[in-house]
């Protein structure tokens, strides 16, 4: 008897230092998580905005000069912080003709250009999360400068931010396992044309992109959360992947805690919100993808969606949000798997 009372009390003290080891490594990996989703700067994020959304950027209609100031403006942003332009490509755009922006409705659109940047994974650098926002607006309209602050200024520096984040992570030690595409596409205006160019013409096989993680429209509130900007909407998430949808639910409840609202993730919602932003050029193609938004508002597609309407606040905690998704897609032991029906 007193062997075995030896023999129980032995494992159970091996027992809790194995849970207590692994209680201290989840700690260590949270921690990590949470110095890096704490790094996203709201002073950055509305330096960022106020000039990408200024005047100067002349509304950043697709192919303008003002859109491509806005693109020198993002790339030097990454130039400033260490992050490349991803391997096999010669530089920061991705170069899109007329001819193929103008064929759908022969808009007479100039030749326009996705900007992308590349922080490569560790253990699984052939496998793509890709981050997306689209930088283009409406530009001029009868003399007066639409800037577009949150659509998509917003999702547009949220991005920028997220890949600062992630290359701090990389610099102390702790970068992404999974490689990550930064996408700003162009033309999403005028029909999601830089999206669909970059799933015709990927620089990276879609077959090993494992999700998309689009941000458009995050940095105020509309009608329907009058009382409180601490939400956001999330759609797509589970439409192909279970492991997607459990993802954006689990990282909310243990960092960020906003109000998750699914209103406009039925696919016969009217708005069809689901099919209006870049995403859907991934999803279409099979690879599981969410789309963070706020909703419309009184400003929407109108010359005064300015910067000094934006909710810092609630614009950096869905920032934070979108990174932390994206964290776990990239460093989690396996790709999401693919369990649903057709992402179109």
């Amino acid at each position: 008897m007193k062997s075995n009372c030896i023999k129980i009390i032995a494992l159970f003290l091996v027992t809790g230092l194995f849970t207590n080891c692994s209680s201290q490594k989840s700690v260590t990996k949270n921690k990590s998580v949470t110095n890096y989703i704490d790094a996203i700067s709201i002073e950055s994020l509305r330096t960022n905005l106020t000039k990408i959304a200024s005047d100067e950027m002349e509304g950043r209609q697709t192919g303008s000069e003002g859109q491509k100031k806005a693109g020198r403006y993002i790339i030097d942003f990454y130039k400033s912080h260490g992050i490349a332009f991803p391997k096999g490509a010669s530089d920061y755009y991705q170069h899109i003709p007329a001819a193929y922006l103008n064929a759908k409705y022969n808009e007479d659109l100039p030749d326009s250009e996705n900007i992308w940047a590349f922080i490569e994974g560790s253990e699984k650098p052939d496998e793509i999360v890709v981050i997306s926002a689209h930088y283009d607006h409406v530009g001029i309209k009868k003399g007066e400068i639409y800037n577009g602050a949150d659509d998509d200024g917003s999702g547009t520096v949220a991005i920028m931010e997220m890949a600062a984040a992630f290359q701090k992570a990389k610099n102390e030690g702790h970068g992404p396992k999974r490689s990550i595409l930064i996408l700003h596409v162009t033309g999403e205006e005028h029909g999601l044309h830089g999206s669909r160019y970059y799933s015709e013409k990927p620089l990276f096989p879609i077959a090993n992109t494992v999700a998309d993680v689009n941000i458009d429209m995050i940095g105020r509130r509309d009608d329907f959360h009058k009382d409180s900007n601490n939400y956001v909407y999330v759609i797509g998430s589970d439409y192909l992947s279970s492991d997607l949808y459990t993802i954006c639910e689990s990282v909310n409840k243990d960092f960020i805690h906003l109000n998750l609202d699914y209103k406009y993730n039925d696919k016969q919602d009217p708005n069809r919100f689901y099919y209006r932003s870049d995403h859907y050029n991934f999803a279409k193609n099979g690879i599981p993808s969410v789309f963070l938004f706020n909703g419309t508002h009184a400003d929407y597609h109108k010359a005064s969606d300015e910067v000094s309407k934006i909710e810092f606040d609630a614009l950096t905690k869905r920032t934070q949000y979108g990174f932390a998704i994206a964290w776990e897609i990239a460093n989690r032991k396996d790709k999401l798997v693919v369990d649903k029906e057709d992402g179109r």
